[in-house]
């Protein structure tokens, strides 16, 4: 997979093994959210961490990590 950027989809970035992990660490509430597997594939990381005030560039120095 290639580098993990604001504009990848949590579709995407769920492919990676421990993604689901590093989401669930730093407060992505996508992961529980009931609606989340009608839009997963439309849902970028950056919007989904400016949406809810989160951290996006430890949450995507964490992801970037995982083989």
């Amino acid at each position: 997979m290639a580098k993990i950027t604001s504009k990848t989809t949590l579709e995407k970035i769920l492919d990676k093994k421990g993604a689901d992990e590093i989401l669930a660490k730093n407060g992505v509430p996508c992961l529980s959210c009931p609606m989340a597997p009608l839009e997963i594939d439309k849902l970028k990381i950056g919007d989904v961490c400016k949406m809810y005030g989160l951290n996006f560039k430890k949450i995507l120095e964490e992801l970037n990590k995982l083989k």
